[in-house]
């Protein structure tokens, strides 16, 4: 198979006309995040064709899982998209409980907290999709405004865990610790600071006529070309299909919580273009906050602390779970993140373990809505996609 591909990259090159250049874009170019060498064959400023070279970033995370304890790895997890963490882990962990039998005797404490805290990094994912895609167009502000933004909730989750940035704080079977005393009372009153911010990032980023003239009608994506290339998360809402995990497969609090699912409209121009799928973004912001507000309400109420609450109580002593072939799949703030697990049933390691990342599926579409596009549309159409390349060549 690798050998095809050779083969066929070869041809491909060979192929190129005498009035046509291959150029690369990166990994030293700003909006390729350093690590992605993206081949393109262009006619002037249109390009003709872009061939991705995604091997820059290895972090050998499957390996290391299977080397280690089920518990073991969560760090590790937690390196794969480095900007959702908690999401990453939370995969992880829903994973072996359910591979353990013990999924339903988690405490809905535990899954409120866990959910409290994947909306938060969520939303601090998101405002850096948003700022640096501001800054991939030529806006400065939004960028330091978004970074503004995130830094509460970095303090917050930083709080929570004892890190800024890689927490392991979701384990198999509860957490790390408690909320602090006064987690939630800030949370609110980051919700209270943070939804008139997002009024004037959109009037400042999402209603500019330039960002528009940039992002409307450029890098349109088809549903069908969506499904075809196993896109998911933002990149196949903004193509128009309201497919969420949270409400498809129900998992942890989210089936007793209300939010809305956002979706491309074609509001600006095509559904599928760049300006959907980053307004996607935004609107799933604002659901997020609807999600904490709804999280902390229970939290203070009916799941409030009491002193004998223990986060590590259903933590078991050994993690062997029966041997099985297991896949377990969550929304992260990129898409779909799975886990596809084989056990052997006789040690605490994994026999297997294969990562289906959002990103790597989601940035094979790059080639085939890049077709025929001006260089500075190319800039515009790699920063929507939103990727992570700590998971793309994982």
């Amino acid at each position: 198979m690798y050998n095809e591909g050779l083969e066929n990259y070869r041809k491909k090159i060979a192929s190129v006309k005498a009035d046509e250049m291959v150029l690369n874009m990166g990994p030293q170019h700003p909006s390729t995040h350093g690590v992605l060498r993206l081949e393109l064959i262009t006619d002037g400023e249109i390009v003709r064709e872009v061939i991705p070279h995604m091997g820059y970033l290895h972090r050998c995370f499957e390996k290391h899982a299977e080397m280690l304890t089920y518990q073991q790895t969560i760090p590790f997890t937690d390196r794969m998209d480095y900007l959702a963490s908690m999401n990453n882990s939370h995969a992880w962990v829903m994973g072996v409980e359910r591979m353990m039998g013990i999924d339903k005797e988690i405490p809905k404490r535990v899954e409120y907290i866990r959910v409290l805290v994947c909306e938060m990094n969520r939303i601090a994912s998101h405002l850096i999709a948003i700022g640096t895609y501001g800054i991939d167009i030529g806006a400065f502000t939004p960028f330091l405004w978004c970074f503004r933004d995130r830094e509460h909730i970095m303090g917050m989750l930083e709080w929570a865990s004892g890190s800024r940035m890689l927490y392991n704080y979701i384990w198999v079977g509860g957490l790390f610790y408690d909320l602090p005393v006064g987690f939630e009372e800030r949370c609110l009153e980051f919700i209270s600071y943070f939804k008139p911010k997002m009024v004037e990032l959109n009037q400042l980023l999402t209603d500019n006529q330039v960002f528009i003239n940039r992002t409307a009608n450029v890098g349109i994506l088809p549903l069908d070309v969506a499904i075809n290339y196993g896109c998911s998360g933002p990149m196949l809402r903004g193509s128009g299909l309201k497919y969420d995990l949270r409400r498809i497969d129900g998992y942890s609090a989210y089936p007793e919580l209300e939010f809305d699912i956002p979706v491309g409209t074609g509001l600006m121009g095509k559904v599928g273009d760049c300006w959907d799928r980053y307004k996607v973004r935004v609107d799933e912001i604002e659901q997020s906050l609807k999600i904490m507000e709804q999280c902390v309400n229970r939290l203070q109420k009916e799941l409030k602390r009491t002193p004998d609450f223990d986060p590590r109580a259903k933590l078991p002593r050994k993690l062997t779970p029966k041997a099985q072939d297991f896949y377990i799949r969550a929304e992260n703030p990129r898409g779909e993140l799975g886990f596809y697990f084989i056990a052997d049933g006789k040690t605490e390691k994994p026999f297997r373990v294969k990562s289906r990342a959002p990103s790597f599926c989601n940035l094979s579409v790059l080639s085939e809505i890049s077709k025929g596009v001006l260089i500075a549309d190319l800039v515009a159409i790699v920063g929507s996609i939103d990727f992570m390349l700590g998971e793309v060549d994982r």
